[in-house]
């Protein structure tokens, strides 16, 4: 892959006030790229600043290789915006909606045709074609301002809270055309603070606050930046003394620094080794007779590391 979005020193001032703190970033081709933070965190000033509607107050970001402070309309060409508030037109049909934007793009006849039909097929809007803009629900016009910033068939999309205001069979719909977007070769830069829906979706992640990236990456790689070892789960065959057994097996290893009993069923190690350690660690159960029936690390969830990762930030902070 290579990096088809790149930021280096980009920031914002708003009459002093740091709304965007000298951000680098990297987005390679084909990735979903996921921006978590709060409300005011500086999300949306970052996507307005890489879709050329603010200028930065000092700093760079290039799309697909063009710079948005020296190469503007370049930007615009290869990159598909869809801000917060959806901006459709009431009085319009929808196939009208397009065909206007289509116009704006410079398509001919022929090409507004078949862009309108080959776009109102993919956001599943066909049996909407001659409907008023006004009449669609909130899900089927989001759709549509999605169709919209396709239009060009840009390489790159930026979409601002794009699930804000969906309703849960919405939400999901939305996450299965993202999907075929990417599968199309699209790159997705998506802004949210609704984490579980981020977390479903994206490639990688960048968890902002005040204007800052904290932290990058997949959310694997940051939970292991995040952690010393691992938090492994056991299941053991046998009954609750066959449990304890292996409990106080774990516990008397110098590498385990806890093992304890969950809900009664399983154990919970704090392993303070790697990866091959703790395959390591399972040969030497076996070997000791313990009966596994399962065992791995727990997994990571996204709220659980935008809540580490924003409390040290604080804590460094108050430092």
């Amino acid at each position: 892959m290579s990096a088809i979005v790149q930021t280096a020193g980009l920031l914002k001032r708003y009459n002093g006030t740091l709304a965007v703190a000298g951000v680098d970033l990297v987005v390679e081709q084909g990735e979903i790229y996921g921006l978590v933070g709060p409300n005011g965190a500086g999300k949306t000033t970052m996507l307005r600043m890489l879709a050329t509607l603010l200028a930065p107050t000092s700093g760079d970001a290039e799309i697909a290789g063009h710079s948005v402070r020296r190469n503007p309309q370049a930007v615009r060409r290869v990159l598909g915006y869809m801000p917060d508030s959806f901006g459709v037109y009431d009085d319009m049909k929808v196939w009208e909606y397009l065909d206007f934007f289509g116009r704006c793009y410079g398509l001919d006849a022929a090409q507004r045709r078949r862009m309108i039909g080959d776009l109102l097929e993919l956001v599943d809007l066909a049996d909407k074609r001659d409907s008023y803009v006004q009449s669609l629900s909130r899900g089927m016009q989001q759709r549509l301002c999605l169709a919209h910033a396709l239009v060009h068939d840009p390489a790159v999309l930026l979409l601002d809270e794009p699930a804000s205001g969906l309703d849960p069979r919405a939400r999901v719909e939305l996450r299965e055309l993202l999907r075929e977007l990417r599968s199309l070769g699209k790159t997705i830069l998506i802004s949210s603070h609704i984490l579980p829906e981020l977390e479903e979706l994206c490639t990688a992640v960048a968890i902002i606050d005040r204007g800052r990236v904290l932290d990058s990456g997949t959310i694997n790689e940051i939970g292991r930046r995040l952690r010393v070892g691992e938090v492994l789960r056991v299941r053991v065959l046998g009954d609750d003394s066959a449990l304890e057994a292996a409990r106080a097996w774990f516990a008397g290893r110098n590498d385990v620094a806890s093992a304890e009993i969950i809900m009664g069923v399983e154990l919970e190690i704090g392993f303070r080794g790697d990866e091959a350690g703790a395959a390591a660690m399972l040969a030497d159960a076996v070997r000791a007779g313990i009966a596994i029936a399962s065992y791995a690390p727990t997994t990571t969830d996204l709220q659980e590391l935008f809540l580490q990762v924003t409390g040290r930030a604080d804590e460094a902070v108050a430092g």
